[in-house]
């Protein structure tokens, strides 16, 4: 759009808000259709989902195909009023899968259905209260120190997200040991916090090698309505860097991904590097905050009137 190259950020899972997208499906009618596809590939009403005060949309087998829906909606919405096609996609652990889907690379419907056995087989992965996780932020956050502190505990680094901000997954028990050791290490940081998140199980963590097989076979199931050739224009959280084009390599990443760290930080470098401008789609606006820390602008899309603004200002 007026020739400038543009990559799109999607936010994953704690992105979710009660009336998510509404003002997208009220107003946009391909925004509607897309909320009533997502329903008659699950069984069950993604908009009363999304729209609704049902605790629910916090469940990880909701939540996901909810702000999936969510975020497809919000493309195309965007792409119906102004012909909005950016040429990069990037996704945060969840959002990966909507940068796929964006980028022509995964089928909208077989992508529901993929996170949605994510969620379930991510909430199953341990016992409830068994897991936690929790955000280390501090400024010039050195995530190899961070690794090298929890190395002896069972609790990995889940998200590398950006130079201020780390967050850490693994047994709930130990997590006091945890904060105690990173307390300790960065004892001369003013700006040291540790603040334990409100998840139901150790995402992004050795734990969740155990579904890893059961998750694979579902790709693998997928893997021939996998159009490869677009997967260059996304990132891989699991590396940090473009997708190859091919659909076997993604399948692994993937796989690989609910087990492995999020390299979210290498992510933006990466999207920052092939693109003049960056915009986030999503319910919320969580990673605008992390493009920061690495000197870029993110411009965030959260509402159709944020959209108009937006639009308006920098294609007007």
């Amino acid at each position: 759009m007026n020739g400038v190259s543009i990559a799109v950020a999607f936010p994953g899972q704690g992105s979710q808000r009660p009336g998510m997208g509404k003002d997208f499906y009220d107003k946009i009618s391909v925004c509607r259709d897309t909320y009533h596809e997502a329903s008659d590939v699950l069984g069950w009403d993604v908009a009363a989902m999304c729209f609704g005060e049902s605790e629910k949309v916090n469940f990880t087998e909701y939540a996901q195909p909810c702000i999936l829906t969510t975020e497809i909606a919000m493309l195309r919405g965007l792409n119906s009023l102004y012909g909005f096609t950016p040429e990069y996609f990037g996704g945060h652990s969840l959002g990966e899968y909507t940068a796929l889907v964006a980028a022509d690379v995964l089928p909208f419907s077989d992508a529901l259905e993929v996170v949605s056995l994510r969620g379930q087989l991510m909430q199953e992965a341990t016992p409830i209260g068994m897991g936690g996780m929790a955000a280390v932020i501090s400024n010039k956050l050195d995530v190899n120190v961070v690794q090298t502190v929890l190395k002896t505990l069972p609790i990995d680094v889940a998200n590398d997200n950006s130079t201020n901000q780390v967050v850490i997954s693994g047994q709930s028990s130990f997590m006091p040991e945890a904060r105690k050791r990173l307390e300790a290490a960065f004892e001369d940081a003013t700006s040291f916090r540790f603040v334990p998140l409100n998840v139901s199980a150790p995402f992004h963590s050795r734990f969740m090698t155990i579904i890893r097989e059961a998750f694979m076979e579902a790709l693998h199931a997928i893997v021939m309505k996998l159009s490869p050739k677009n997967a260059s224009k996304v990132t891989s959280n699991f590396t940090g860097f473009f997708h190859t084009n091919s659909g076997g390599e993604i399948i692994d990443r993937l796989a690989y991904q609910l087990s492995g760290t999020v390299q979210w930080r290498k992510n933006m470098e990466s999207l920052a590097a092939s693109a003049q401008l960056i915009i986030e789609i999503g319910p919320s606006r969580p990673l605008r905050e992390f493009f920061k820390t690495i000197g870029v602008q993110c411009q965030s899309i959260t509402t159709l009137s944020a959209a108009t603004r937006l639009f308006e200002k920098k294609f007007s």
